[in-house]
Order: C-alpha cells, then structure tokens, then sequence
C-alpha cells in the first residue's frame, strides 16, 4: 500500500471511529450560595457542630480562594449585586438585579389602587438593561435549570437568576418574569425554569381586599401566578408530602412553595423546621438533581442557604450556625448524590461561597470549647480565660459572650442597669448577641471583608487565590461549555 492509500485508510478508519463515538457526558454546574456566611460564620459553625479541630464538608472542598464582593457603588454591597456579579460577570450597584452598571436602583413605590407596596412596576424606559445569566445561557443550549432557596423564591438572591429589574424590592414584577408565556415572563427562560423551590409570599396570589392582612398582602394586578405555573406544567409543593411525592420523571418540573412563615414569605429556620411539614435544604437539593439530570443534557443548579443572612441581621447566633450546618448538609447530599453516576467528578462541578459577609466576630482569649452539647454551651457560652478557666470580664466586671456583633439592636450602654449574663441565658434559642454599635432589630449591616470559595470536580482548578466576584461567572461558564 502506497503512502497515499495508507494515508486514505487511516482517515477512513479515524472517521469511522470519531462516527462510532459515544457523545460526550452532559456536564453539570451546582452552585451553592451562603448567603451572609463570612468566615466568621463558618469558623463558628464549625465549633459548634464538630470542635476547633473538625472539619465541615466545606472545610474538605480541595481548591479554595478567597472572593471580594464590593458592588459598583458600595464598598460593603447587598445580596443582589454580589450574587448578579457570580451569574453575569457585571458590576452593578446596589439593590440591582441582573442589569447593566449604570443602573440606577429606583424605587418601586405602591400600587394606587391596592395601597400595597413593591408593586409590578418595571425600570423606567433607559433605565439601564438586561445583562445575561449564567441560567439564561445553560437554557439557550438545552441544559436543565433549577433554583432553590430557603428564601422565599423572589428575594434578591434567587431573582437574581431568572429576572431582570432595576430594583430588587420590586418583588412582584420579579415573580410574573418566572411564569412562562404570562404578561411580563422573561422570554430569556424558553419554556420556563425546570425547578424553583423557596418559601412562599403575596408575590404569587391574587390581592383580596376582604381577607385577612396576610391575604390582603396579594398581588395589585389580581393574577394567580401558582395556577399560571400548573397551567404551563409544573408540579405544584406546598409541603412535605407533596414534596415527596413529586415526579422526577424526564420532563417534569416542579415548583415549590413552603408556606410556613407566610407574613415574611421565608421558609422556616433550620432549628424551627418541622421535617413533617418542610423539606430540608439538602434534600431539595437533591430532588432537583434527580429531576435535572433526566434531560440528559447537563445541568445548572443554584442552591441558596437564605436564612443565614436573616439569623445574622437578627444578631441570633444559634440560627445562624444551624443553618450554616443545614447548608454543609446539602453540599455533603450533593456530593454524594453527584459521585453515584460521576464517582471522580470528571463531569461534574461543585463551587461553594457567599455573597457577603456580616458583622458577627469572635472575642478572645477564650479556651477551646469544644462542639456544642447539651451540657456545654460551647461557642455559644460565656468567654472564659485560656490560663485558667474563669470567667472573662469587661471593663465594667461583667462576663461576656464569645460571639458578638459590630452592629445590632442589643447594646448595653451601662452594665449596672443589667443582670450579669449566664450561660443558659445567652445559648437560648433566642438569645441575640450584644453588640458595639446599635441599630434596631433585624438591622444589622452586612460586612465587607472577603469570603471564602471552595470548589471540587471539573475546572475546580480554576479557583484560586484572590479573585473578584465578577470572576468566578467566566469560571463557571467555561465548565458548562456556554
């Protein structure tokens, strides 16, 4: 055989094989974001659940880096920016969602008609416009798409994903851009996002003017957007047992709202959380992969620990690490779920971080205390001396907490108008952590600092060393091929 023909027979046999070919895996993105969860927050989960010298599934995470969250305009940033800069790669300014940087975040007003606040109204006609998302583009190339929060579903971090407006208060034009085909849907989405599940709020029923407050909290343009979503299709949740019982056959999708808390629109907290009535965090998470890999075409999932953030800005420490605990427990399910049909995570990638951090911090010079038990506060407990065990006093001979707060609504401003704090007190349910400077309830700010990113599976390499925000969206895209 001649080279010429030689070199025809190798082709033809290099064509036959590329022909007869498996196809390459679909490839899959799970992107967890803690929100609020600053290292200080991770630092005393940890202490809580497993000691000072354990190890969260978070700690385990083998590519690591460390993330800075300024916004466009603000030196500490809200949610929204810092979460459309990990899904669009864009700066944008605070209380922006998913627009371009010159944005300006007007307000929404209220309804005439209703008199209720945060109503339908869009960004004013140049007002900025649309930049792309991460579950934007996974859609237009056929991948599967889910969003889950323990939020409820139109709060800045989860709308983030799937809307676009120049206020992120605007909750209930947020909601109408998830409903396929309905006035105002973002046409972005196709058919509509395979999976949304969060906690429920008047941004998705009908205002009635002769039910109760919580009723009356309804939307002003009078739509039913939970029937709208089965009409179009969608397996409707409203608790456990609907929960479970949800297909996840190929071509099913699920929307989920857990009504539990319907004032506030949030699922419940972790250490609150009826597991009869509410799915946990890690098992919404892997329902959704069950569901999302049955399209065989890859898939983009962002699961969100919300309550973190609300437990921080309340100052209430044990709800925060609870739930920090509960978000670990989803990455560890998600892991182990993504390992029974990719054992190395070849196809697979897994990032964890947060959006911001907060202003909780950890006082010294404590003794190591161990995890929390039910006879040791732990990290929760009073500060006490490392050389010898006693109680640490302030300068006006009071004891303290290991964990306080920057800002909060708790200051005490003259410890002689007070009882001295114990142990059982200040490890309470509902005990809120003192702090330097006062603000009122529920308002403590976010922090600036940086936080942390771990990563594992494909292009997990790629997360390293100090990065902005904005990077890890070119990351995460690259891994999905988009």
């Amino acid at each position: 055989m001649n080279q010429w023909k030689f070199a025809g027979f190798l082709a033809a046999v290099t064509l036959a094989a590329c022909s007869n070919s498996a196809p390459p895996p679909p490839k899959n993105v799970i992107f967890f974001l803690g929100d609020g969860m600053g290292m200080t927050t991770m630092t005393a989960s940890r202490i809580y659940a497993v000691g000072e010298d354990g190890e969260l599934t978070m700690d385990t995470l083998p590519e690591t880096a460390f993330i800075k969250t300024f916004s466009n305009d603000a030196q500490v940033t809200d949610s929204a920016p810092s979460m459309a800069a990990y899904m669009t790669g864009v700066k944008m300014n605070n209380e922006v969602v998913s627009m371009s940087p010159e944005t300006v975040a007007t307000s929404p007003g209220k309804d005439s008609t209703t008199g209720v606040s945060n109503s339908v109204n869009n960004c004013a006609a140049g007002n900025g416009k649309p930049v792309e998302t991460l579950l934007e583009l996974a859609i237009a190339k056929g991948l599967a798409t889910g969003v889950v929060s323990t939020a409820r579903l139109t709060h800045a971090t989860p709308a983030v994903t799937y809307s676009h407006i120049c206020n992120r208060n605007a909750e209930y034009e947020i909601a109408r851009q998830a409903v396929p085909g309905g006035a105002g849907f973002n046409t972005a989405l196709g058919s509509g996002v395979d999976i949304l599940m969060g906690g429920i709020s008047q941004y998705w029923v009908p205002f009635n003017a002769s039910g109760s407050d919580a009723a009356k909290k309804g939307r002003p343009d009078g739509r039913d957007l939970v029937a709208e979503m089965k009409s179009k299709g969608y397996t409707f949740v409203s608790d456990k047992t609907t929960f479970d019982s949800a297909p996840t056959t190929p071509g099913s999708k699920i929307f989920g709202l857990f009504d539990q808390a319907f004032s506030q629109g949030h699922m419940s907290y972790d250490l609150d959380r009826d597991p009869s009535k509410e799915p946990s965090l890690a098992e919404m998470t892997t329902k959704s992969m069950d569901l999302l890999s049955k399209k065989g075409k890859g898939y983009f999932l962002m699961v969100e620990g919300g309550r973190i953030d609300h437990a921080l800005h309340d100052t209430n420490a044990k709800r925060t690490l609870h739930d920090t605990l509960a978000f670990d427990n989803a990455i560890k399910a998600a892991i182990a779920k993504a390992k029974e049909t990719d054992p190395t995570m070849a196809n697979t990638l897994i990032v964890v971080t947060a959006d911001h951090d907060h202003t909780m911090l950890m006082q010294g010079y404590s003794k190591i205390t161990g995890k929390t038990t039910a006879s040791s506060p732990g990290i929760l407990g009073l500060l006490r001396s490392y050389v010898d065990g006693a109680l640490s006093k302030d300068a006006d001979g009071s004891p303290f907490t290991i964990l306080g707060f920057g800002n909060g609504p708790n200051r005490v401003s003259d410890r002689t108008t007070v009882a001295n704090l114990d142990d059982a007190t200040v490890s309470a349910n509902n005990y809120l952590q003192e702090s330097a400077i006062k603000t009122g309830l529920g308002s403590e700010t976010h922090g600036g600092a940086d936080v942390f990113l771990g990563a594992v599976g494909m292009y997990a390499d790629q997360f390293k060393g100090v990065l902005d925000n904005t990077a890890v969206f070119g990351i995460v895209k690259k891994a999905l091929g988009l």
